[in-house]
């Protein structure tokens, strides 16, 4: 442990470019993939004369594209970038250290501690739920998206050829590809919810900066608290 005595880096500009982007992906992507599971009432008139759920579709897929090339580069920066950007792809799983850190954030969000920890970057809790529910519920999301629109595209596409070709079979059928792409989708627009109060809890009580952070990439501690570290 150590005391802060100054504003600390913590998030590189790539990093917080992805953020915002993969924001406004998730959102459009969640917005679109409800309205296409539970379409619109039909317009009056002549069908060709109108596109809405065209419209909606093509934003769903746009946005897909945007959420696999932005998971693509964050993962080169988990590689390239600083020790930060790496925690959420690789939490340090097998130390013991860790989880009590985990444990002790489940305490304080429980309103069972009194003060929360000091990290520099995310606390254990943070890594572990985005690891599991956003890390890997996005690639989930990412395979099973390309595998549906492989389907669509036919099987002479390169998305039927490195998606649709073996994961329509594994699920069984598409329908079923289908419902778990819709339930993944509602296990991280919950996971998003939660992210974002968590955030504004932490910004007013754990006497660190959070919203700030992630806008200017410097954590400001606002006590003298020592610093833990989630590693």
């Amino acid at each position: 442990m150590s005391t802060p005595t100054a504003p600390v880096y913590v998030y590189e500009l790539p990093v917080r470019l992805w953020h915002s982007v993969n924001a406004l992906a998730i959102v459009v992507l969640a917005i679109s993939g409800y309205l296409i599971a539970s379409p619109l009432a039909s317009p009056s008139g002549e069908a060709s004369e109108h596109f809405l759920m065209g419209y909606i579709r093509f934003a769903h897929f746009a946005a897909g594209y945007v959420l696999a090339i932005g998971i693509a580069g964050r993962a080169y920066w988990a590689y390239a970038g600083n020790e930060h950007a790496r925690q959420i792809f690789l939490p340090p799983l097998l130390k013991a250290h860790f989880w009590d850190g985990v444990w002790c954030e489940i305490r304080w969000y429980c309103f069972l501690e009194k003060q929360p920890r000091h990290y520099v970057g995310h606390n254990p809790l943070a890594i572990l739920a985005m690891h599991f529910a956003f890390v890997w519920g996005a690639l989930f999301m990412i395979v099973t998206g390309f595998a549906l629109y492989g389907e669509g595209e036919g099987q002479g596409s390169w998305q039927y050829a490195l998606f649709s070709s073996w994961l329509l079979p594994l699920f069984g059928d598409s329908q079923t590809v289908h419902t778990w792409h819709h339930l993944v989708m509602w296990l991280i627009v919950c996971f998003v919810v939660i992210h974002v109060y968590v955030a504004v809890r932490e910004e007013k009580l754990s006497g660190q900066s959070m919203l700030s952070t992630i806008v200017t990439g410097w954590r400001v501690f606002k006590d003298d608290k020592p610093i833990d570290d989630a590693h």
